[in-house]
């Protein structure tokens, strides 16, 4: 297989660092699978009033991930969770009531989203919501980080030569974790299956191993191999013979790649 820059390293058409730039079906996407930070939401939350076409890419969004739905139950919070959150933001921790805000399926993805796995955070759109508890007495417990800190996670982009999203990556480079989302495509019929790569700048590729066509999962990055996770190295995806995997070089086509711009 050809391994040199052409084949898998930059795109001739791109501005030389190897990114992929950004596209209103990109933005549809990442604000579907909630990976948005709240400026970023806000902004597609008024093209989708203001833009019937930006409002269709995300009904298509949906509708593509609608399937998995049901695959994941909803979560509701434990019994602890409200009484810290309020200490945290320096109210009384026993709640009295105040209907409104505190039934907000946002504030609540917020506030239990983070404790659930990424694929799930990721996949769970329409998480129903669980009404607050009832007035406790409380137990002085060390509060949660504050939701800010829990800033979204950069996605990655894994474009198709049609230049269709094939894979979205969802990165997390302190543990060392990549939540890979397909846009989900019929099984390969001779066989073959898809084998995830990280490209470094100026390196030959380094094998993730199996990649799903049409389940969201997380792969791990062995430790070895985690200083690669880095601003400027490729993620690609090809076609191999699952025994062997992972193997030590690709020997099939490149179906999707695209630039890491952020960790």
């Amino acid at each position: 297989m050809n391994t040199s820059s052409d084949h898998f390293g930059m795109d001739p058409g791109d501005d030389g660092s190897g990114q992929i730039p950004p596209s209103d079906d990109i933005r549809a996407g990442e604000y579907v699978l909630g990976v948005l930070d709240a400026g970023q939401r806000r902004q597609a939350q008024a093209r989708i009033v203001a833009e019937p076409t930006f409002a269709r890419l995300v009904d298509a969004w949906n509708a593509r991930l609608a399937a998995w739905l049901p695959e994941f139950e909803s979560v509701a919070p434990p019994a602890h969770v409200w009484p810290r959150i309020r200490s945290r933001l320096g109210w009384s921790p026993v709640q009295r009531a105040r209907p409104g805000i505190w039934n907000s399926a946002a504030f609540w993805r917020v506030a239990t989203g983070l404790a659930v796995a990424a694929g799930v955070a990721a996949l769970a759109i329409g998480l129903r919501v669980q009404p607050p508890p009832a007035p406790a007495p409380v137990v002085v417990v060390q509060p949660p980080p504050a939701a800010e800190e829990a800033a979204a996670r950069p996605v990655t982009v894994l474009a198709r030569d049609d230049g269709s999203t094939g894979w979205l990556a969802s990165i997390d480079a302190a543990d060392g974790k990549l939540l890979m989302v397909p846009v989900p495509t019929p099984a390969n019929a001779s066989g073959l299956v898809h084998e995830l790569w990280i490209i470094p700048a100026g390196q030959a590729p380094l094998s993730l191993g199996f990649v799903s066509n049409d389940k969201a999962h997380t792969v791990t990055v062995p430790a070895a191999l985690r200083r690669a996770l880095a601003v400027g190295s490729t993620l690609a995806i090809t076609l191999e013979p699952q025994a062997g995997m992972p193997h030590a070089a690709p020997s099939g086509p490149i179906v999707a790649k695209g630039g890491i711009q952020h960790i």
